[in-house]
């Protein structure tokens, strides 16, 4: 099959029998459904610019398993030029949607998978990589979207998953079949479950002996029998249901989350990836986690460069383009989001090869370009809030603005620059306050600190990679110290 378009996309995506729940209610129509259609528009858009030539090199690469032209979110990277095309198609794909697009997981799923099951293969005999090679080539070769589910609910932080005092608060495996398994728990944070084909279930940490049955890796279609999600709640989401595209801010394109709960979901033992080899839990986190990591010097530097823009258009309609605390503070937005930009790239260029022959990049450099996202979005943002001024979050409705008695009101005292339409002012204020509070936000801002792992786990890896005593030896050599 050649590479889908947007709208094949689409239908192929209406045609899955998903369970989802929203708001205490089976939705029907998960496709159509105002609050839920803009995630699945972001989507969308990565096969679009699949199909434009000028975007080809970032959009689509060779694979080595098929010989055709795949999408780059199903692609096993090959070269470190491959790691940065990556970040840079990333940030494409930020600056076109201003929103999460979702695939990112999944790519980051695939090349973790890819290294991980060979170097089980090579230890145990099994076949999970011949088994994920399966998998792969069937996304590549039908364009599917695959999303990434790593995150448990964790129930008592301070226990392991096999001490939990239910032992459904980590994904486990409750029975063992001749043709597969029987697994059960929760998937929490699941960005783009709704708009994906397949969904791969990776364990969410280290695990030891006694976590045999928590171990355990696999992919299942998204109508699968036991599969459902729940909708996570969003700042701003219903505004999408009232009809105003102005009030909204980003209309056409945002991200959404689930609760994906596995309810004694079946597995055929040709879908299996990891199935009891705990000692190979971590590497597959500790993997997957870098790819992800890598992955935000690319998307949220796009979106940054959307924020920065939109900034800059406020100060323009508020009169306050000139004002040198103005200019200062555009800088440094964009000194903050061109550093994380950096880190992406970096990371990818000091990329080496696996035992597989896919790359990894530098899992230091990664990681330091995560702890970066923690905070700089942060200061970004705040900037931005401070150049667009406390409209942004007072600003009347779009209905008081259309209303024949209040619209002329609103038109006459809340206009700016004499020049810039006040609907103009309106229009660009209510996409700041979507990428700085609203549904956006997610996806941005607050996700920024959460998502591929919290601060902290950054900072362990930061630890872990640092080789602190390799620093200490050059030190006292500079030094001339003798022990």
């Amino acid at each position: 099959m050649a590479l889908m378009t947007g709208e094949q996309y689409v239908e192929s995506i209406r045609k899955i029998k998903m369970e989802v729940y929203m708001f205490g209610k089976k939705v029907e129509n998960p496709v159509d459904d105002p609050i839920l259609r803009p995630s699945l528009n972001s989507v969308k858009m990565t096969y679009d610019l699949a199909q434009m030539p000028e975007y080809q090199d970032l959009m689509t690469a060779v694979s080595p398993y098929t010989g055709k032209r795949v999408n780059r979110f199903t692609h096993i990277h090959q070269s470190t030029e491959d790691l940065m095309n990556k970040v840079k198609m990333q940030r494409l794909c930020g600056q076109k949607t201003a929103a999460c697009f979702q695939r990112c997981v999944g790519m980051d799923a695939f090349n973790a998978e890819f290294s991980t099951t060979y170097e089980i293969d090579k230890k145990y005999g099994t076949k999970y990589h011949e088994n994920f090679k399966n998998f792969m080539t069937y996304c590549q070769e039908n364009d599917l979207t695959v999303d990434g589910a790593m995150t448990d609910t964790k129930g008592d932080r301070s226990l392991a998953p096999h001490a939990q005092a239910d032992p459904d608060l980590f994904l486990h495996v409750v029975e063992r079949r001749p043709d597969g398994v029987v697994v059960r728990g929760a998937k929490a944070h699941q960005t783009g479950i709704l708009n994906s084909h397949e969904v791969i279930v990776m364990p969410t940490i280290s695990m030891g002996p006694d976590d045999k049955d928590y171990a355990i890796s696999f992919a299942v279609p998204l109508d699968t029998k036991g599969l459902f999600m729940i909708v996570g709640r969003q700042s701003c989401d219903t505004r999408k249901r009232e009809g105003s595209e102005m009030d909204v801010g980003n209309s056409t394109f945002g991200g959404v989350e689930a609760l994906t709960v596995f309810d004694n979901v079946f597995v055929p033992n040709d879908r299996i990836f990891l199935n009891g080899e705990t000692e190979f839990a971590g590497m597959l986190v500790e993997r997957f986690a870098g790819y992800h990591r890598q992955s935000y010097g690319g998307c949220k530097v796009g979106v940054g460069d959307v924020l920065i823009g939109a900034a800059a258009v406020a100060a323009d309609y508020n009169g306050a383009a000139k004002a040198s605390h103005v200019k200062d503070k555009l800088i440094e937005m964009t000194h903050l989001n061109e550093t994380l930009f950096c880190c992406g790239i970096a990371c990818s260029a000091m990329g080496t090869p696996t035992e597989s022959g896919n790359y990894i990049i530098d899992l230091l450099l990664a990681n330091v370009c995560k702890q970066n996202v923690t905070r700089f979005p942060y200061e970004i943002v705040r900037l931005a809030e401070d150049i667009a001024g406390g409209l942004m979050v007072t600003a009347p409705s779009e209905a008081d603005f259309r209303d024949p008695k209040l619209g002329p009101v609103i038109d006459k005292y809340l206009r700016g620059v004499a020049s810039v339409s006040t609907e103009n002012r309106l229009r660009i204020l209510r996409l700041i306050e979507n990428l700085s509070l609203g549904t956006a936000a997610v996806g941005y801002r607050t996700e920024s600190m959460h998502g591929a792992g919290s601060p902290q786990a950054q900072r362990i890896m930061i630890a872990r990679q640092g080789n602190l005593a390799h620093k200490k030896e050059l030190a006292k050599a500079i030094a001339h110290i003798k022990e």
